[in-house]
């Protein structure tokens, strides 16, 4: 904790502790340890899906041809997932979600969710609203209807999976959303009628009506002044933003320390929450330059290699620290836990047969040893003892005696209790 660059992640706080008859535990040894922190250490989390399906999961749309008819094989890959992350986000896509109309899958992510959930997890839904993979049949409806289902989708969601799921990508990639023209769909049909901005309010507004607690997220890959402009559009017509969402899918190649710290410039003038929700390194062969929509490039195979599986670890190492090291950035998600997935890239931190990566042993060393606090508090006569470290929820313990104690930003500063025989 003794490196300044993470001072922000660390709170301080004079806590009493105390018999359960409330005498002052004096002169006590209590034991302390980060269980879970603040910060949301993230990777997609699809697989938690097949890991927990009693029946149909649905389609999950870029990732159908990857499932392996073996649930255990699932149920390795989460158990490896959750020695490391604890935040995850699982499959929304309408199409697969909802292939027929009126029949939601909400079971299947409502299983995926509430496992994660009792794991300590913190969930997202991706996405409530986007242009691509789309249901289909929202095409046989004219722009009024499209988007009043729209808008009856989000109110169904977020209203179901309350209290399980209370984040939400509300909706994705709209700075290319109006001109999109890869195929037609019934979401770039609305957005072209009615606008970006009233198209974003709208979905914002539905979100929120369905639950104010939310945390409501804006997302796109496009991270130039274009998407900054249109931030600051919704922001001025009143959209209830709560954190900004950045792609960084570097098929093509690390961004590099330079780039990334120039895009949380860009984005730290709104002073929001920003959250880097889609990051992929690659530790095979990088993608030609020269493809400009990443869905071009199309091999059937894309090895992961020793070299290129060093090189991911380095370039992960890199852009957590930095990212990590960022005041306003409060999550960062890998987006492919293990290879194979969208483009068939070799773009997790584990392999295709759930063998390890360096990369995963590099984020959780990070995350679980050199990123956390433990010790030893020696309280005065009184019961008083201060603790110090990364903020998030800890284990006291004295003998057999455990308590819980989340350890907060330094706002409200009085002094806590906690009862330990």
């Amino acid at each position: 904790m003794e490196n300044k660059t993470y001072q922000h992640r660390i709170a301080t706080r004079m806590l009493r502790f105390t018999d359960r008859d409330g005498n002052p535990l004096s002169n006590a040894a209590v034991e302390y340890r980060l269980a879970n922190h603040e910060f949301l250490f993230g990777s997609g989390a699809f697989d938690s899906l097949p890991a927990t399906a009693q029946g149909n999961h649905g389609h999950i749309d870029f990732y159908q041809d990857q499932i392996n008819p073996d649930q255990r094989f699932y149920q390795d890959r989460m158990e490896k997932w959750l020695k490391v992350f604890n935040y995850g986000t699982i499959p929304f896509y309408w199409r697969g979600f909802e292939p027929r109309e009126g029949e939601p899958l909400t079971e299947s992510r409502m299983s995926a969710a509430r496992f994660l959930k009792e794991r300590n997890v913190r969930v997202k839904g991706h996405p409530l609203c986007w242009h691509s993979v789309c249901a289909d049949w929202l095409m046989e409806y004219d722009n009024a209807t499209i988007l009043k289902k729209q808008i009856d989708r989000i109110h169904r969601e977020v209203s179901v999976f309350r209290g399980v799921i209370d984040m939400w990508d509300v909706i994705n990639e709209v700075v290319i959303m109006p001109v999109y023209n890869r195929y037609d769909n019934a979401i770039t049909r609305i957005c072209k009628e009615y606008g970006q901005i009233p198209l974003v309010k709208t979905v914002f507004e539905a979100a929120k009506e369905a639950n104010p607690d939310a945390v409501l997220l804006i997302n796109d890959f496009n991270l130039s002044e274009k998407y900054r402009e249109l931030i600051a559009d919704l922001l001025d017509a009143g959209v209830p933003i709560s954190a900004i969402g950045l792609q960084t899918h570097q098929h093509q190649g690390y961004m590099g320390r330079e780039r990334l710290e120039e895009v949380l410039e860009r984005y730290s003038c709104f002073g929001l929450p920003l959250h880097f929700t889609e990051n992929t390194l690659i530790s095979g062969d990088i993608m030609p330059k020269e493809i400009v929509d990443l869905n071009d490039y199309q091999v059937e195979q894309w090895p992961s290699t020793p070299e290129g599986e060093e090189r991911q670890c380095r370039e992960w190492k890199e852009m957590y620290q930095i990212l990590f090291g960022h005041p306003l950035v409060e999550a960062v998600t890998g987006w492919d836990f293990a290879d194979g997935a969208w483009l068939h890239a070799p773009s997790g931190v584990i392999r295709e047969d759930n063998t390890i990566k360096p990369a995963y042993l590099e984020l959780q060393r990070l995350i679980h040893k050199e990123w956390t606090s433990s010790g030893v508090l020696h309280t005065d006569a009184n019961g008083m003892a201060q603790l110090q470290g990364y903020r998030g929820a800890y284990v006291l313990s004295r003998a057999a005696e455990h308590a819980d104690y989340t350890l907060k930003k330094d706002e409200d500063l009085s002094i806590q209790t906690i009862q330990l025989n």
